[in-house]
């Protein structure tokens, strides 16, 4: 039997989600309990923490990019050997957005595919008994979904917790805890979000006053004693993508004469059997189950650092530069001619692939956020600039405009864009033909050219 879980949720963003999240993980973790840490909707960043946090790498379930089965595969991958699954929502508990595949990509999608309760923390911040009315209709607006219990956030003194938390109560909703307003135990943001685990300073000492300041104003015990079991899930669907559009398997001429084993089916099949991937503080945006499943599926990943001018190994038969904060690192980058000029040898015999910041790279020019031009890798006619920040973001489908190793020509794949770069020269065929969630209308993502593939898209299912 899978192990117990529960859903942080709130009515909106900033809420205190991620506070209550981190502080329980490491409060649980430290008292002896396996805590499998789970993110919903597509987040790179959160999941770092929580891995901190947990001592565990976890997994990002979304019912917009994933179907349910793929869902169910996930959650009970990531509750092997635990003891308690802590899943952390993303915005509010019911947004979203149409033409999902298991749901709209909201959080509540997933506590109700997988039966888990979620514990509703609510900023009371300029409320007293209204606070009862917006959780009730949180608790009353889908019958799927329970609400075990609230933690009340940014509360101001004891006598506004009895105005916010006895009105809750009075609706037979119980008040697990209380948690005073305290800017002492925030963690340092950015353009994208939090500052990336890794590179925020005395990290354990902050998860460990994030774990006191829960188990001070929270009731830890009664928060898991809520957790439910997984709901099984019945049926399978396997080896296409959620929308149909032709069946996944990696292109036939990447794989030239290598074998690949395949271990069971997979979510999406391996684009090689060696793949080099980009990994360090300006590439570290890639999905822990894609490089599960590409593992599951018998393929070798092998991790360079571009910011130590590592080269791709010349063994690998595809190079994967995932997206990050490469604006944060364009000189460093454009003076690693070791990285540099391994991508443009890597290019001559093998597949080269970028996802957003990645993709950003193989290009010609990144002008940083100052103003400043850095050359880049030159192999895409790929220009673009932070000088002039515009916010891009939402759901994306995707489909192949040109046979590759993640499909043929037509292969329809789910994901997200979530950047702030402005394109100033974007020249050559389409990598994909792309839609947002609001529309119907596809329009050309990304360049292809001789081998060197990417686009602003970033892959979930």
């Amino acid at each position: 039997m899978s192990a117990p879980g529960l859903l942080i949720g709130a009515a909106r963003s900033s809420s205190g989600k991620t506070t209550l999240t981190l502080g329980l993980m490491r409060a649980l973790t430290r008292r002896g309990l396996r805590v499998a840490p789970v993110k919903c909707g597509p987040d790179y960043i959160d999941g770092a923490f929580h891995a901190a946090a947990t001592g565990r790498a976890g997994v990002n379930l979304d019912s917009w990019a994933m179907d349910a089965q793929l869902i169910g595969r996930l959650a009970a991958r990531v509750s092997e050997g635990a003891d308690i699954v802590i899943a952390e929502g993303a915005m509010g508990l019911f947004d979203g957005a149409p033409g999902g595949a298991a749901g709209i990509g909201a959080s509540a999608d997933v506590a109700a595919l997988l039966g888990w309760p979620v514990v509703l923390v609510h900023d009371v911040s300029g409320q007293g008994q209204t606070a009862a009315a917006i959780v009730r209709g949180i608790a009353g607006h889908d019958a799927r979904v329970k609400v075990a219990g609230v933690v009340l956030n940014r509360v101001g003194s004891e006598r506004h917790r009895k105005l916010a938390g006895e009105a809750i109560e009075a609706l037979g909703i119980p008040v697990f805890g209380a948690l005073p307003r305290n800017e002492g135990v925030s963690l340092p943001e950015r353009h994208l979000g939090l500052v990336q685990a890794g590179e925020t300073a005395g990290l354990d000492g902050r998860l460990e006053a994030l774990a006191d300041f829960i188990e001070a104003h929270v009731d830890v015990a009664a928060i898991v004693a809520a957790a439910a079991h997984t709901s099984p899930l019945r049926g399978e669907v396997v080896g296409r993508s959620p929308t149909g559009g032709g069946e996944l398997s990696p292109h036939p001429a990447l794989l030239r004469n290598a074998t690949l084993p395949i271990k069971g089916r997979v979510e999406i099949p391996p684009p090689a059997q060696r793949i080099a991937v980009a990994r360090d503080d300006a590439f570290s945006f890639f999905y822990p189950h894609l490089a599960q499943s590409w593992r599951d599926a018998g393929a070798e990943l092998c991790f360079f650092s571009p910011l130590a001018d590592e080269a791709p190994p010349e063994d690998c038969d595809l190079c994967w530069l995932p997206g990050g904060y490469p604006e944060l690192h364009a000189g460093r980058l454009s003076a690693a001619q070791g990285f540099i000029n391994g991508l443009r040898r890597f290019a001559q015999r093998g597949w080269l692939h970028g996802e957003c910041g990645g993709y950003m790279v193989l290009g010609r020019a990144l002008i940083d956020a100052a103003g400043a031009a850095h050359e880049m890798a030159g192999l895409l006619a790929l220009e673009t600039s932070f000088a002039k920040r515009k916010l891009h973001l939402g759901y994306r489908q995707a489909r192949l405009a040109v046979d590759h190793p993640l499909g043929a020509v037509g292969v329809r794949l789910r994901g997200h864009e979530f950047h702030y770069a402005t394109v100033l020269r974007e020249d050559g065929a389409p990598f994909a033909l792309a839609r947002d969630a609001y529309s119907d209308d596809e329009r050309p993502a990304g360049l292809a050219r001789n081998g060197v593939s990417g686009s602003f898209f970033h892959l979930m299912a």
